[in-house]
């Protein structure tokens, strides 16, 4: 199974891509960490953004694309571009697209048996949301 983590921040989506097999656990080297949506208000924007979201889902060949969930209100909500990302890549076919609650992915992490050194994984420091959301997802499956 190979999945993608996502954080949407403002107007990117921070990714890490992994995959599980037999109990182990692999991330590929991926030609972005991150892409942007540059003009929320313009429909050919979102559509470029959409299109190049699910082309690097296609050729690492991800399965299930699973977004961190964010507040909708209060102090720490989503920002409304943040939304319109994430229902673009809602609305991609062919891809299982789930949002995990940060506290599903709290409780997955810790029960989990694996315990990975996110220094060891040769990810970005800004992808680190990323990979707990990819991890606690596979963890659970």
């Amino acid at each position: 199974m190979k999945a993608c983590g996502v954080e949407i921040k403002s107007n990117e989506a921070i990714i890490c891509i992994m995959s599980k097999e037999n109990s182990l656990y692999d991330i590929p080297q991926t030609r972005v960490q991150k892409l942007a949506l540059d003009n929320a208000g313009d429909a050919e924007e979102v559509k470029k953004f959409q299109f190049t979201f699910a082309k690097l889902m296609e050729d690492y060949q991800v399965t299930d694309v699973i977004i961190r969930g964010r507040a909708l209100k209060g102090k720490f909500a989503g920002g409304p571009i943040g939304f319109k990302v994430e229902a673009a890549i809602q609305l991609i076919q062919d891809l299982n697209v789930q949002i995990l609650a940060g506290s599903f992915i709290k409780k997955e992490l810790s029960k989990s048996q694996i315990d990975i050194d996110f220094r060891d994984t040769g990810l970005k420091q800004y992808q680190e949301q990323a990979f707990d959301t990819v991890f606690a997802f596979l963890e659970g499956h």
